[in-house]
C-alpha cells in the first residue's frame, strides 16, 4: 500500500520553479516509488538500472533523448553522467519548467554533474526515509518544525513510538512479512558493493563496516574521529574521509554547534546522527524493541530518532538544514537542538522520559547571553502522550508535534 508522503506538494513546487528537479537521498527511501506514483500518469519513466536504457545513454545520448518524449523521469540519473550536458542543451530550448526530473541515491556523483552543467536551471530536494508523521497518516502539508506554544494538540496516533524506532523508517519494512534483521543485512552488504566502492577505494571492508558500527554506538553523541579511529583501527583522517562517504550517501548528518563567531563553529567538534534508527539498531544489534527500550543506549537512539525527525520536516519542505544547531560552550553547557529562524533561536531539549522537570531547560537561559539574537518559543519533546506548559514560552510536547 502507497503511503502518502510529505515531499510530494515540495516536488509540485519546485517543478514550476525550475527546468529542471532532482530528487536525491538515501537508497530504499522510496524515490523511484513516489515518483511514479504521484508524477506517473503525466511523466515518462526510464531507469538507468535498466541495460538497454543505460547502454543507450553510455552510447549515444542524442538518440536517447530523440527516442523520448518529455516530460521525463530519469532513475538513477548518477550512473550516466553523459546526460547532463544534453540535458543542458534540452532545457535551454524552451523557458517552459519542470520538463525533466532526475533521481539518483549517491550525492557527490550527482552534484558534481549538476555543479558542471545544470547550474542554475535544476531545484535540488533531498528526499528522506518516512516520517512519523507519514506513517501515521497525519500528513497535512510540509512544514518545517520550529517550536511553538501548542493549543490544539494532534491526536495521540495510537503508535508503540519503540517498535517504530526499532524497525526503522525505510517504506519496505512497512509490510510486517518482511523480516527486519534480514533487509538491512542486504542494505548493508549492497551499500558497501554499490555506493562505497564507487565513492572511495576501501581496501579492507571489514574494517568499513567496523567502522559504521562505531558511528552507530555514536549517533547523537559529538564525533571524535580520534576516538573512533582508535576503536577501529585506523587513523583519524580515514575516518574524516570514510565520514564523507556516509555523508554523501545520505546515511548519516553531522548538525554544527551554534556559535555567534563563525570561526568558532568551524573549529568545534559536530554531533553525529544517522538518519535511520532501524539501521542504527541492526548495526549495534539491539535485535528487539524491549531490548533497546531498555538499554543503556536508549536515550541516544531516542534523540536520534528525534533529531532525524526534525531534519525529515526540512527535507520534505525543500528547506535548509543549515537552521539545525546544537549548543555547547566551553562549560559544557549543552541544548540539544538549537532551531534558528532569522534572528531567533528555538531551544529544543530531547528526553525519554514521560514526566520532565526544570533540570531539562535550565541550560536554555544560556542562550539569553549571546549579542544579536533573542531566545524564542522553547521545547522538551518527550514521551508524553500529551502536551504541558514548563515555564513562560516552554513546552513539554509528545513527538507526533514534531
Amino acid at each position: 500500500m502507497y503511503i502518502k508522503r510529505e515531499i510530494e506538494s515540495t516536488i509540485d513546487a519546485m517543478l514550476k520553479q525550475g527546468k529542471v528537479v532532482l530528487v536525491t537521498g538515501a537508497r530504499q527511501v522510496g524515490k523511484t516509488t513516489v515518483l511514479k506514483q504521484h508524477l506517473g500518469e503525466s511523466f515518462n519513466y526510464v531507469s538507468m538500472d535498466n541495460p538497454r536504457e543505460y547502454l543507450l545513454a553510455k552510447q549515444d545520448s542524442v538518440l536517447f533523448f530523440e527516442s523520448k518524449d518529455l516530460p521525463l523521469i530519469i532513475d538513477e540519473i548518477q550512473r550516466a553522467p553523459d546526460l547532463f550536458s544534453p540535458i543542458k542543451w534540452i532545457v535551454d530550448q524552451s523557458d517552459e519548467k519542470g520538463r525533466i526530473v532526475l533521481s539518483g541515491s549517491q550525492t557527490y556523483h550527482l552534484m558534481k554533474g549538476v555543479s558542471e552543467s545544470l547550474a542554475g536551471r535544476v531545484r535540488i530536494l533531498e528526499m528522506p526515509a518516512l516520517s512519523l508523521r507519514e506513517l501515521a497518516g497525519t500528513v497535512d502539508g510540509p512544514r518545517p518544525y520550529v517550536p511553538s506554544a501548542i493549543k490544539a494538540p494532534k491526536s495521540d496516533p495510537g503508535i508503540d513510538v519503540w517498535s517504530v524506532i526499532h524497525r526503522g523508517f525505510m517504506p519496505e519494512l512497512q509490510d510486517d512479512t518482511v523480516e527486519w534483521d534480514s533487509f538491512y543485512t542486504d542494505y548493508v552488504s549492497s551499500y558497501l558493493e554499490r555506493d562505497v566502492r564507487d565513492l572511495v577505494n576501501v581496501k579492507d571492508e571489514a574494517k568499513f563496516y567496523s567502522f559504521m558500527v562505531a558511528c552507530a554506538a555514536r549517533s547523537g553523541q559529538l564525533f571524535n574521529a580520534t576516538d573512533i579511529g582508535n576503536a577501529v583501527g585506523v587513523d583519524h583522517k580515514t575516518v574524516k574521509a570514510w565520514l564523507s562517504v556516509l555523508q554523501a550517501s545520505n546515511i548519516v548528518r553531522v548538525i554544527e554547534p551554534f556559535w555567534t563567531n563563525v570561526d568558532k563553529r568551524l573549529t568545534k567538534m559536530p554531533k553525529l546522527f544517522f538518519m535511520d534508527t532501524g539501521l542504527v539498531c541492526h548495526l549495534t544489534r539491539w535485535t528487539t524493541p524491549e531490548q533497546l527500550r531498555n538499554g543503556a543506549v536508549a536515550g541516544h537512539v531516542f534523540e536520534t530518532f528525534v533529531v532525524s525527525e526534525v531534519l525529515k520536516s526540512y527535507m520534505n519542505a525543500g528547506r535548509s538544514l543549515r537552521d539545525v544547531w546544537f549548543y555547547r560552550d566551553s562549560k559544557r553547557h549543552e541544548i540539544d537542538l538549537v532551531v534558528q529562524v532569522g534572528h531567533t533561536l528555538h531551544p529544543v531539549e530531547v528526553k525519554t522520559s514521560a514526566t520532565v522537570g526544570g533540570d531539562a531547560i535550565k541550560n536554555f537561559a544560556y542562550l539569553e547571553g549571546l549579542s544579536g539574537y533573542e531566545v524564542g518559543f522553547g521545547h522538551v519533546i518527550c514521551q508524553t502522550r500529551e502536551a504541558y506548559v514548563m515555564a513562560k514560552d516552554v513546552q513539554a510536547v509528545p513527538v507526533w508535534e514534531i
